[in-house]
């Protein structure tokens, strides 16, 4: 079988992008249509824990991607897709929907041991498949003036649990077990792994 020579980015996610880039993997991006509202896909269902949610998510961008490739009548190929969320205990930490509740979310965080899930899918033909990223991370205890100046810089909003890992909220980590570009929204290790499965071109 030949090997692909890209894969579709089925993600606004520049991290997730450079990500990719790091791999020396060759990619398109494939964004939503216009009118087309995929943050509704990031809906949580009542009582549903973190790992079946953000499963569940990452498989509907996937679908959602792969009818959006059927529509525009772009060169067949296989489709990447990802979704991250944080996790306290049971409590699913998407992202903030304002100020107020990204420093309630950093709050709930200061000075506990929280979950990173990333579900990273690749679907090729008629195949999808996927695989699930869990990592812990330890923030140090954060004060109300540190979270303020925080959430007023602007880097929480957007991001699941209020934070992102390569900017200045690493200053706070105490202790990450697990993935770290995982908490970054793209695991390398097992993004590598799907890919080789469907035969995407790799130069590592």
């Amino acid at each position: 079988m030949p090997f692909h020579p890209f894969v579709y980015l089925a993600s606004q996610s520049p991290r997730r992008a450079q990500l990719l880039d790091q791999l020396g993997v060759q990619h398109r991006l494939l964004p939503p249509a216009p009118g087309e509202d995929v943050e509704v896909l990031e809906d949580a269902l009542g009582g549903e824990l973190p790992e079946a949610y953000v499963r569940r998510v990452t498989l509907l961008k996937l679908f959602a991607a792969q009818r959006r490739l059927e529509l525009l009548g772009l060169p067949k190929a296989p489709i990447l897709t990802a979704d991250t969320t944080v996790a306290l205990g049971r409590r699913i930490l998407g992202k903030p929907r304002d100020a107020d509740d990204a420093a309630a979310m950093l709050r709930a965080l200061s000075g506990r041991t929280h979950r990173v899930l990333t579900a990273v899918a690749v679907g090729s033909g008629f195949t999808n498949e996927m695989r699930l990223s869990l990592s812990r991370v330890r923030f140090a205890e954060l004060s109300d003036l540190r979270i303020r100046n925080y959430v007023e810089g602007g880097e929480p909003m957007g991001k699941a649990g209020a934070y992102a890992i390569q900017g200045r909220a690493s200053a706070w980590v105490e202790r990450i077990e697990g993935s770290y570009t995982g908490i970054m929204g793209l695991p390398l290790f097992e993004t590598t792994q799907l890919l080789a499965r469907a035969n995407v071109l790799l130069r590592i």
